[in-house]
């Protein structure tokens, strides 16, 4: 730590007449000067870290090597660090004087698949996942989250003399199965250790670098698991009259249930069944007895969710009358809540981030997919989640004139450009926790 800390030095001259009193605003054009000087500094430890991380990731609840590389990471900082909170994620203190407890929060779990990208530094990594063998990969961005969060400790230790209160950096295990947030707490995060004054966390997506995104309110959806058992009566597939079909009943229910989207629901306001999965029967010449489907359910608002729940367990029992066939089973499972992004947080983060991106700094609707970020806001954290490019601008512009297509996040083929996605990452959260930290002071 004090080597970077010392590295340092000559940046924070910079603005050094600048370091201001609580109560004043936060210059971000001079703070920019210092974040890039510390990035500079310390980048290639930055890329070490990521692309081993890259290369030996770990699926949900299993990232035991991945937390350890990020104690240890935190532990040479100077950071208190607690291992093994919600089973594999840890959390990272390093107090600074009074004041507010700001959050930080990374991911430390992959995908259960394999990575396409041909990169040097590509995962060939294997592990067990649900009784079978699955290649794994950090195809959703987490490593990058993983280095610019350390990336952003380092920075903000490297400016303690421009803010004062408690650093609460906390790695999640188990996001890509939205259960790590609700493992953390349960495990006493918010008991054992501060319960912050607010919280951050970014997110790595398919568009160029250099640019974020943001939004107040609703940021993602909330996300639901579906399960439905269709029973029937088996039988020879030539004689379909001497059973009960569950195919059909399934078939005709995945069908049907795209209704209660189009039918039931406000069309102005979003909802998504989708059917993933169909288990079912042996052979082409067999009618078996059961069938099960899987899915998923997502909606922003309580009611449209609360409509889409109640229209597909009516349709289902429907199908299965049809047919003159027993009641399926039905499981809907609650799993994600939105992300809800607190205006005040935003507001003040926002007129930061404003100042160093400029027009790259961007409003963006609320995503469809699900985060367990979620967990916090709803246990009375005010939070803000933001979103960072990963992609050369010029593939992004080949790809509008008909060129490749861009790679999305949990594709095998999601390969984000490192150093300029990690600098964003690093100056727009040293940025955003530097703001909470300054309303804070001057809300005293």
């Amino acid at each position: 730590m004090n080597r970077f800390v010392n590295s340092l030095a000559a940046a924070v001259t910079l603005f050094a007449a600048t370091s201001l009193p609580a109560h004043a605003e936060l210059d971000a054009a001079q703070l920019k000067k210092a974040i890039q000087a510390s990035i500079e500094s310390d980048y290639p430890k930055l890329d070490a870290l990521y692309k081993d991380i890259h290369a030996h990731p770990e699926l949900a609840f299993q990232e035991v090597k991945t937390a350890a590389r990020l104690a240890a990471e935190m532990r040479a900082l100077g950071f208190d660090v607690t291992e093994n909170v919600g089973k594999t994620g840890l959390v990272a203190i390093y107090k600074n004087g009074d004041g507010p407890t700001i959050m930080v929060r990374t991911e430390l779990d992959a995908l259960p698949m394999e990575e396409k990208t041909g990169l040097e530094y590509a995962s060939r990594d294997k592990a067990n996942w649900n009784g079978r063998e699955v290649f794994v990969a950090h195809s959703c961005g987490h490593d990058i989250h993983m280095a610019s969060w350390v990336g952003t400790a380092k920075t903000l230790l490297g400016l303690k003399d421009q803010w004062r209160g408690t650093l609460m950096f906390i790695a999640q295990p188990a996001e890509e199965i939205v259960a790590g947030a609700r493992a953390m707490i349960a495990h006493g995060l918010f008991t054992r250790f501060p319960k912050p004054d607010v919280a951050f966390a970014l997110h790595a997506g398919p568009f160029s670098h250099g640019t974020v995104f943001y939004r107040t309110g609703v940021g993602t959806s909330a996300a639901d698991s579906l399960e439905v058992t269709f029973h029937g009566r088996g039988g020879h597939g030539s004689a379909p009259h001497t059973t009960v079909d569950p195919v059909t009943i399934a078939a005709r229910f995945i069908v049907d249930v795209q209704s209660v989207i189009s039918r039931e629901k406000d069309p102005t306001e979003f909802g998504v069944v989708s059917i993933g999965a169909i288990h079912g029967g042996t052979a082409g010449n067999i009618i078996p007895d059961s069938v099960q489907i899987s899915g998923t359910i997502r909606s922003y608002k309580p009611e449209v969710r609360a409509k889409l729940h109640a229209g597909i367990e009516r349709t289902a029992k429907a199908a299965a009358a049809m047919s003159g066939a027993p009641a399926p089973d039905i499981k809907i499972a609650e799993g994600a809540k939105p992300v809800m992004n607190d205006p005040d947080v935003v507001a003040t983060a926002a007129d930061a981030l404003k100042t160093v991106f400029g027009d790259k700094f961007r409003v963006s609707p609320p995503g469809t997919a699900s985060e367990d970020f979620s967990e916090f806001a709803a246990a009375g954290v005010p939070s803000m989640m933001f979103n960072i490019g990963v992609y050369d601008q010029e593939r992004i512009d080949a790809a509008r004139n008909g060129g490749p297509p861009i790679p999305s996040n949990h594709s095998p083929l999601f390969a984000p450009v490192p150093r300029p996605t990690i600098e964003t990452g690093i100056t727009a959260m040293t940025l955003a926790v530097l703001s909470a930290f300054d309303q804070k002071a001057r809300r005293k």
